[in-house]
């Protein structure tokens, strides 16, 4: 299979690598690569498909919905895993993310931005299921909500770089949009290569199921992803887009914005982790998704009381935290899973992750033409949803006991 030549290597005896060369290193090197074309893309993208497109909201709603199909199908990667071994898979998926960024620039209309935005997103989703799972594997329980909040830190470490250039940048030297993807997507291909050539291939303890794993047990943790994914799309294609199309935004503007932003997740995401680890899994997504409730409600009232952008780049910001929050779905999951389950059922969860997404960027899209706060009262109601959902999380979930419909397995006596 492809990857078999590579050296192997199992996680204890990675332990005694060099830092730089075990697993959790190469975690955050991956962590680094992506968001590197990633935040440049959604940094420019807005600006780039009104200059350079003339883009409506119909138009960017059928962008992202075309983008997050291969999310749809991120089931794939189980197929796939029967010839290439994960962590090959993920940093040839960083690859293809990494080229095809480079190249955007080089379609400036409606079909050519559709076809390279398909690649893009191949590249993205397959690596963004295979990181989640290799994460679960590599990273030990009692320390994964820390880990995970530091890996946030080190990606949001370099989208704050990214972001940084782009506005000290793009008008003092009169950049081009094709410039700035070329370097983007380069500086991803060239740290994916370093990846593949610096890094054994390690050795997960638990061998992985290759076939579709739909375990009823785990449907809770199905439908807090299938929420998750509804109600992220809404912001993602329409919170960057208002700033742009009503507030005027130029790109250093916008870039400004997302620095702020990500300067803030540097910090609070490590914080984040320490407060899942310290108050669990369902006094975190309970707090989440009461603050988006208020947010999205924040949201809509931009448009009922013609608030000013200040506040639109406010809430810009706080949600972006509590969106890092999300990742004690991942750790209630760990919790609950078979060790062998990680890797297919991360494939289907993030199939289930965007179902919605498939559809609702491009009919959102039609609904914000006629009314944008409607777009937002619906992504308060998803939050809602989600309140409640979070609330049937137990405060210790493991096997057994993933809900609180489900009562605890009795202990043995000693």
């Amino acid at each position: 299979m492809i990857g078999d030549r590579a050296h192997r290597m199992s996680l204890a005896d990675a332990a005694h690598l060099p830092r730089w060369r075990q697993p959790v290193a190469l975690l955050a090197l991956m962590a680094v690569a992506m968001p590197i074309s990633f935040a440049t893309w959604s940094a420019l993208l807005n600006n780039f498909v009104v200059d350079a497109a003339a883009f409506d909201g119909a138009d960017i709603g059928w962008l992202h919905t075309v983008r997050e199909i291969p999310g749809f199908f991120a089931i794939g990667v189980i197929f796939l895993l029967l010839f290439i071994r994960e962590q090959m898979l993920g940093l040839t998926a960083l690859l293809l993310l990494g080229i095809a960024t480079a190249v955007t620039a080089q379609f400036p209309s409606l079909t050519g931005l559709l076809i390279v935005t398909l690649l893009s997103s191949i590249g993205f989703h397959y690596y963004e299921t295979v990181n989640q799972s290799l994460q679960l594997q590599w990273i030990d329980k009692a320390r994964a909500p820390q880990t995970l909040g530091w890996l946030l830190s080190a990606g949001s470490a370099a989208t704050l770089v990214a972001y940084v250039l782009i506005v000290l940048t793009w008008r003092r030297f009169d950049l081009s949009y094709s410039f700035v993807y070329w370097t983007a997507g380069g500086t991803t291909v060239l740290l994916a290569g370093a990846a593949l050539l610096l890094f054994p291939q390690f050795e997960s303890p638990h061998p992985q199921t290759r076939k579709m794993v739909l375990r009823r047990r785990y449907w809770l943790y199905y439908a807090l992803q299938f929420m998750s994914g509804a109600r992220r799309q809404i912001f993602t294609v329409f919170a960057g887009f208002m700033m742009v199309e009503r507030y005027g935004y130029e790109v250093h503007q916008i870039t400004a914005l997302f620095l702020a932003t990500l300067v803030v997740n540097m910090i609070a995401a490590p914080m984040l982790g320490k407060a899942v680890a310290y108050f669990g899994e369902r006094a975190a997504l309970v707090f989440e998704y009461v603050g988006l409730t208020l947010v999205f409600l924040l949201y809509a009232g931009l448009y009922w009381y013609n608030w000013g952008p200040g506040l639109a780049a406010g809430l810009y910001v706080v949600n972006h935290i509590f969106f890092s929050l999300a990742l004690a779905i991942k750790t209630y999951f760990q919790k609950i899973a078979a060790p062998g389950d990680i890797a297919p059922t991360a494939a289907v969860a993030f199939t289930i992750n965007h179902i919605a997404a498939v559809f609702l960027p491009a009919l959102l899209g039609y609904v914000w033409i006629h009314s944008p706060m409607a777009v937002y009262l619906t992504a308060a109601g998803m939050a809602m949803i989600s309140l409640g959902l979070s609330l049937l999380v137990p405060r210790h979930p493991e096997p057994g006991h993933e809900t609180l419909l489900v009562r605890p397995l009795p202990q043995a006596a000693e």
